[in-house]
């Protein structure tokens, strides 16, 4: 790898580390909290692509957990959300030659990689709590976190295009 994209790993990293702690809300239906970092993920995943989202998403939102006393979840969100940065960056299609961000594919990955997050938590959820019933109560607020996470990365991406700042940060 290149010294700049090592460099802009790191601070991927620690953009969603940041972004998924700077505001917790606590949901105590799974002992968890709402964030902001899904929308940096989807940024990430669809501006840099499938490398980045995987890394940042994973690496990223498994420190938050550790450095906010979820440690528990971290091995679980580890794969959930380095999942979830794959299949957008995946899914997603966006270079500088042809920078449409708001296209139905764009849209369709983003929506895809929300709802890998919250079956990825059902599922994480039902071990933890040694109960796939238990589970379900944590699908609401799932879901509620990947909405505002989606709105969040639509608002702050259409600005991104807008500003044209893939110009001068895209790896594609």
């Amino acid at each position: 790898m290149k010294t700049k994209n090592i460099c802009l790993q790191g601070l991927m990293i620690a953009l969603v580390t940041v972004s998924t702690m700077v505001l917790q809300v606590p949901v105590s239906a799974t002992n968890g909290y709402i964030h902001l970092g899904d929308s940096m993920i989807l940024l990430i995943s669809l501006f840099f692509g499938w490398r980045y989202g995987m890394v940042a998403g994973g690496v990223g939102s498994a420190l938050a957990d550790v450095l906010s006393g979820y440690a528990h979840w971290a091995p679980f969100t580890l794969i959930i959300k380095g999942l979830m940065g794959y299949l957008v960056g995946k899914l997603s299609h966006f270079s500088p030659q042809d920078p449409h961000f708001l296209s139905v594919r764009n849209v369709f990955a983003s929506i895809i990689g929300i709802i890998w997050m919250i079956v990825g938590y059902y599922f994480g959820g039902a071990v933890l709590q040694k109960s796939f019933a238990v589970a379900l109560t944590s699908i609401p607020e799932n879901i509620v976190q990947g909405s505002a996470g989606f709105v969040i990365f639509l608002i702050v991406g259409y600005a991104f295009y807008k500003a044209k700042i893939y110009k001068y940060v895209s790896t594609h």
